[in-house]
């Protein structure tokens, strides 16, 4: 079993879930048993009777386990299923603890955080790591555990010291530190500040783990020269610090999973998402290549060396032969294909078009007289594909 444990610095909701959640997926497309573990370090026992104005919603999971947002998360990404054990809080760590003092299992023996709360801790992870969440039952061969909260927050603090002697217990060829961590930039200078990262590892290191690759969130991706000096300062070498920048959507990242490969020693083709082109659909179409056939030559050439099409929604009229040539591309070259609103019903009138051979198969949205009406604006069905 390999064990990646996610931390945090700087502020909490850096991103830890996001950060985890896709390292898992890529590890996992790569042909690995993934699985996953959320820390929650607050004394609730678990997150159902939370305030959703405080940590939003509750996640509710198929054993009736109602738990935090970020299995949620997990369970999506990594296409599996948790258990409500899958989520540890310190409420669940000392109430396990308590019980096990009442019952005896201690032996008259004083019961400390050190060594009965830490220990718990490390054979919860170990017990429920080998837990199968694939459809196959087959037993994981890799544990994503995220840390919740903050390094340094007092809470914390046994889990971190837990992790410090897992590291041992598990091996260090089979243990991976990602640390999360914030480089502001200032609107007032624009220069990427490295200070909070270095103080946050420098209180990690103090806590007796070292991380094997920090993620640096932030606007923009860091430069060299900011690369170099968190290196210097945090005791690990330039590729072993990776920009995730912080946008809408969740998007790129560097060389980090090549880094928790060599950590883990994991000879695997990890596979991701390194481009995304995207462009006007209008391009794609016949009155484009008269008008300038050089843009209409590059957006197909961009298309056709595409792994996966995605159309999503809009309103009106235009592009919207370019999208159905784009969609009508990845049906029939069988390519990964996923239609949005709009697109979802382009689909169906590109499939009408050229699969039912209903050649002025339309939406009534775009042609209100069409004679075959595969997408209706009206209450009434019209037709079944």
């Amino acid at each position: 079993m390999k064990y990646i444990l996610v931390t945090g610095g700087v502020i909490s909701g850096i991103g830890k879930g996001i950060i985890a959640s896709s390292i898992g997926t890529i590890l996992k497309s790569c042909g690995l048993r993934v699985t996953a573990i959320k820390i929650d370090p607050y004394i609730n026992i678990d997150a159902g009777t939370f305030s959703p104005y405080e940590h939003g919603e509750v996640f509710v999971l198929n054993d009736g386990g109602e738990v935090d947002l970020d299995l949620g998360n997990y369970e999506r990404f990594l296409d599996i299923n948790l258990y409500k054990d899958n989520n540890i809080t310190t409420g669940k760590i000392y109430q396990h603890v308590i019980n096990k003092e009442r019952h005896g299992d201690y032996l008259g023996k004083t019961v400390q955080v050190v060594p009965h709360i830490t220990d718990a801790v490390q054979e919860w992870v170990m017990n429920q790591a080998k837990v199968p969440v694939d459809d196959d039952r087959k037993e994981p061969q890799i544990c994503v555990i995220e840390l919740g909260g903050t390094i340094g927050d007092i809470e914390g603090m046994p889990f971190v010291e837990a992790f410090r002697q897992f590291q041992f217990k598990a091996k260090r060829e089979n243990f991976c530190n990602i640390h999360v961590s914030l480089v502001p930039q200032p609107n007032a200078t624009g220069e990427q500040k490295t200070k909070p990262t270095q103080n946050s590892v420098r209180a990690l290191r103090g806590l007796g783990l070292s991380p094997d690759l920090i993620v640096c969130r932030s606007a923009k991706p860091i430069e060299m020269a900011v690369k170099e000096k968190i290196s210097m300062f945090c005791h690990v070498e330039p590729e072993q610090v990776s920009t995730s920048v912080i946008v809408s959507y969740i998007c790129r990242k560097e060389h980090g999973v090549q880094q928790v490969e060599q950590t883990l020693s994991l000879h695997c083709s990890c596979c991701s998402f390194t481009e995304k082109f995207t462009w006007n659909s209008t391009e794609l179409e016949r009155s484009t290549e008269a008008e300038n056939s050089v843009k209409y030559h590059q957006a197909w050439h961009k298309l056709c060396k595409a792994d996966g099409i995605l159309v999503p929604g809009g309103f009106g009229i235009r592009g919207t032969e370019g999208k159905l040539q784009a969609i009508s591309w990845a049906r029939t070259k069988k390519k990964p294909f996923l239609g949005v609103c709009l697109g979802m019903q382009l689909a169906v009138v590109e499939f009408a078009r050229n699969c039912l051979n209903w050649k002025d198969a339309n939406s009534t949205e775009f042609d209100p007289d069409t004679k075959n009406p595969v997408v209706s604006t009206d209450a009434s069905p019209v037709c079944v594909l």
